[in-house]
């Protein structure tokens, strides 16, 4: 079943062919930093990120993002995943048209110009990814917001340098250089919201746990352009949409922060 992000296939007709869509535990929502719960034992158990170098990193268009495979057994634990370790598998990213739109998770109701998504996979209890991603304790998601600046991102470089080779959707491509995802990460990665939500795309399994960094990174405008001139075809005519979901209600689930404001 095709989807999209126009008013024809867009966000809000997603749940007439993806019933989860409309479930209670969807991605992504509006942080409201004075609401979040301040919980200590976040704070006793830092989370713990152990990413290393793929030798030659894999780029991929699929269509609607730009994808990144990871091939290396990188983990992560801690925080609110306890002792459990979850698995790196890819990360992508959402834009928009304009530096004034373009992320999935707001704050306080504002956007940022993109966000950049890290999906790992529980591989404690799972065999892979596939197995996980419809289990309620099968994901979690690191997200990072992204604004625009003057200066080229050093980590994000790799990619923009890159992008052109994947232009068309189902292009493939290998970077030919060593490529640590840590280097996308922000400085502080011990400040984070979280909450349990889902895949902010189709089938919008609830199955993530979500772990969003309050410190943001920057990247240059040059940098981010290279997203928006992505196509969603393989002419390379038609560029990406903007690809972002709008926040859905948190309703009754706990949104919880590492730190206190």
């Amino acid at each position: 079943m095709s989807w999209g992000y126009s008013k024809e296939d867009g966000p809000a007709t997603w749940a007439k062919n993806f019933p989860a869509a409309g479930g209670p535990r969807q991605s992504p929502v509006d942080i409201v930093p004075a609401s979040a719960v301040f919980d200590q034992g976040l704070a006793n158990k830092p989370l713990t990120i152990n990413y290393s170098a793929e030798d030659d990193l894999q780029l991929e268009n699929p269509g609607l993002s730009f994808k990144a495979n990871i091939s290396r057994d990188d983990v992560i634990s801690g925080g609110p995943l306890d002792s459990t370790k979850y698995k790196l598998v890819q990360f992508h990213f959402h834009w928009g048209k304009g530096d004034k739109e373009g992320s999935e998770h707001t704050v306080n109701g504002a956007m940022y110009p993109s966000e950049l998504h890290l999906v790992h996979y529980n591989a404690d209890k799972y065999a892979s990814f596939g197995e996980a991603v419809t289990e309620s304790d099968g994901l979690a998601v690191l997200g990072v917001f992204i604004k625009v600046g003057s200066k080229d991102h050093a980590g994000f470089k790799t990619l923009s340098d890159n992008v052109e080779k994947v232009k068309c959707k189902g292009n493939k491509c290998g970077t030919g250089s060593g490529f640590n995802p840590a280097s996308l990460l922000p400085g502080n990665t011990t400040n984070y919201w979280t909450y349990e939500g889902s895949l902010t795309t189709p089938p919008c399994c609830e199955s993530v746990r979500w772990i969003v960094f309050q410190d943001v990174i920057e990247i240059s405008a040059q940098q981010i352009d290279s997203l928006r001139n992505l196509c969603c075809d393989e002419c390379g005519k038609e560029r990406i949409p903007a690809n972002y979901r709008p926040p859905l209600p948190l309703g009754k689930r706990e949104l919880r922060a590492s730190f206190r404001l």
